[in-house]
């Protein structure tokens, strides 16, 4: 195989065509055989192929700084720059990372999987490469999804004005998640789609190639040409209203075209845009076929067909957050729904489907998705925004001042809550507590099942103010009807005398378990479902503060957290000047590694031999936090 050979980018300048080609195929067919294993991204790296060798063929990777966005495009680039031993162990405790890492390879710069950032990346290392007269090139990837975010536009607009030498590689095929949603997706699509365009500069290819004694001249002629053809079906091309040079569109799946703009783009002293075209999932059956995402991100599956491996099990909070959408929409005509890109990964497509009005996909714009819902809140509806919790960290600003502020009714649906495993620190949802507990007047849910989830999200419907419901990632327990609660109180799970744990979403069974185990050797706890962290039930306060000790557990930041919070108000209420002995437990002041999320709650002591070992710590010596 010729993959075995390659061990550096430089490897790859020795291949002819055929070779390159065949490369490819090999690349692709260990794509799926690693990711078929492990899980991961897919689709995207599929259809990145013949443009990493390309970029690696062209350009002298670390001299020349290659740079993704996003990160999850990046398997090729990671197989090319000698990693491929490690995709054995891809997004694995201890292994390789979904994405770029700078602890990985000298070849990664940026751990970038949070989508429209690298062009100011980009903006920042050219700057400094011109202030200290360094002539090494930079190149950034970005998808036309990732070009929906606002920050790229600001970038761009820093670019164009700066004249600052950055290749911008726009890797285009119409989808992030899901497909595209822009008006600059709309003016890419309408290029690459427009026949009169496409065979026009066909037939001028081909007239071109055919002349004898020409080369490189005709070559370059036909970059002209294909401009002026542009011009004719595209007046005003955006990226040029920017002062960013523009070329293209070029078939992102033949080597030796990409190449050909590359070294051309290579020679511009100045910001350019080289359009490449690619498909999402090329060369694999089943990810081509894949209507919803292109198998853009995938547990381990059969490689043969494409089918999931997994033996399925309950619901997950994604799906009974779905259904019940379909069901509060029945009852609630002013509901709409927004996501930034991701309506399939958020369980809103069987909204979508069965009310395609009330969905809003705004592309990957969270900051415009928040204060676009403030004002449909304020003019009557109620908006729901689906939104991973790790990304709604990029719209803190907006919640705080835009919904906040004005009081509007905005719920926030909050998945993969939590530690989420695989993708690593960039995407473990630990800070949406931390950040929700600090705008004034919001609603704080945290639901600890199926039953629960369903229950706040209609509670949640009921309110004056903003409300956010964070679920984590995985099964939903189902629970009897009289393990659910309702409105804003607790839910007592049991009582104890020698001290209270007060346990937050998924961390109620965890904290229940551990119980179970003190008993066993005499200690009995009371256990809370908190249920609702903002406003905390006066009830279960009242209760924590009769109680010597008192032990927090949340599935996110240690400080400045849920239990921080809560310890607050339990101190507050005890007048006498007494106050329990207090342990907040929660993820550390760290950014977690990727790995099982189950391990690293174990390793976090936040599974329930860790829970009770904690608690017994305290009770025995007195620790607290």
């Amino acid at each position: 195989m010729l993959l075995q050979t390659i061990r550096s980018p430089r490897d790859l300048r020795r291949l002819d065509a055929d070779q390159l080609d065949e490369l490819a195929g090999e690349i692709r067919r260990f794509i799926v055989d690693a990711v078929s294993r492990t899980g991961g991204h897919l689709g995207s790296n599929l259809g990145a192929v013949e443009l990493t060798l390309a970029l690696h063929r062209v350009f002298d990777s670390p001299h020349d700084v290659l740079l993704w966005d996003t990160g999850h495009q990046a398997y090729v680039h990671k197989i090319l720059t000698d990693r491929q031993d490690g995709f054995s162990a891809l997004k694995q405790t201890g292994g390789l990372s979904g994405y770029p890492s700078r602890a990985e390879s000298e070849h990664d710069w940026v751990e970038n999987s949070h989508a429209s950032t690298i062009l100011s990346y980009a903006y920042g290392m050219a700057t400094s490469f011109a202030l200290d007269g360094v002539d090494r090139r930079i190149v950034a990837v970005i998808g036309d999804g990732a070009l929906t975010g606002g920050m790229a536009f600001e970038a761009l607009n820093n670019l164009g004005h700066s004249g600052r030498r950055v290749i911008i590689v726009l890797n285009d095929n119409g989808r992030s998640y899901a497909p595209t949603i822009s008006r600059l997706g709309d003016h890419l699509a309408r290029l690459r789609m427009n026949p009169s365009y496409v065979q026009a500069r066909r037939v001028l290819e081909e007239r071109l190639r055919a002349m004898s004694g020409m080369g490189e001249v005709a070559v370059q002629g036909l970059h002209g040409i294909g401009a002026a053809l542009r011009e004719m079906f595209e007046p005003h091309t955006f990226f040029e209203a920017l002062d960013v040079r523009y070329t293209g569109p070029i078939d992102g799946h033949d080597i030796g075209r990409i190449e050909q703009a590359l070294r051309h783009a290579a020679t511009y002293d100045g910001p350019i845009v080289v359009h490449v075209r690619t498909e999402k999932g090329h060369g694999y059956a089943p990810a081509e076929t894949d209507v919803e995402k292109r198998l853009h991100d995938v547990s381990a599956f059969d490689p043969t067909t494409g089918k999931s491996a997994s033996r399925g099990g309950g619901a997950t909070y994604t799906q009974v957050f779905s259904d019940a959408m379909l069901a509060l929409a029945e009852r609630h005509p002013e509901l709409v729904a927004l996501t930034a890109a991701m309506p399939g990964s958020t369980g809103l497509l069987p909204l979508a489907e069965r009310h395609p009005e009330r969905v809003i996909d705004v592309g990957i714009a969270e900051q415009h998705a928040v204060t676009a819902a403030a004002g449909m809140a304020m003019m009557g509806l109620r908006p729901v925004f689906a939104v991973y919790s790790t990304f709604l960290s990029r719209a803190f600003d907006q919640m705080n001042l835009d919904v906040g502020l004005h009081g509007q009714p905005v719920v926030f649906a909050l998945d993969r809550a939590g530690i989420t495993g695989p993708d690593g620190a960039s995407h473990h949802g630990v800070l949406d507590l931390a950040l929700s507990l600090r705008v004034p007047g919001m609603t704080v849910f945290a639901p600890s099942s199926a039953g629960e989830l369903r229950q706040m999200l209609a509670d949640a419907m009921t309110l004056d103010g903003p409300a956010l419901v964070r679920f984590p990632k995985g099964e939903a327990a189902e629970v009897p009807a009289d393990q659910v609660g309702s409105g804003l109180s607790a839910r007592r799970v049991r009582a104890g005398a020698d001290l209270c744990v007060l346990a937050v979403g998924k961390m109620v069974a965890v904290a229940t378990e551990a119980a179970e185990e003190l008993a066993r050797e005499g200690v009995s706890a009371t256990v809370w479902d908190v249920r609702v962290v903002k406003p905390a039930d006066p009830a279960m306060l009242d209760d924590a503060a009769r109680h010597d000790v008192v032990v927090t557990v949340e599935d996110g930041v240690r400080h400045g957290g849920a239990g921080s919070y809560l310890a607050g108000l339990i101190v507050d209420r005890d007048e006498s000047g007494r106050c329990p002995r207090l342990l907040h437990l929660g993820t550390p002041d760290a950014y977690v590694p990727h790995g099982g999320a189950g391990q690293i709650h174990t390793d976090l002591g936040l599974d329930a031999t860790g829970v009770a070992a904690a608690a017994r710590k305290i009770l025995t010596h007195g620790m607290s936090d």
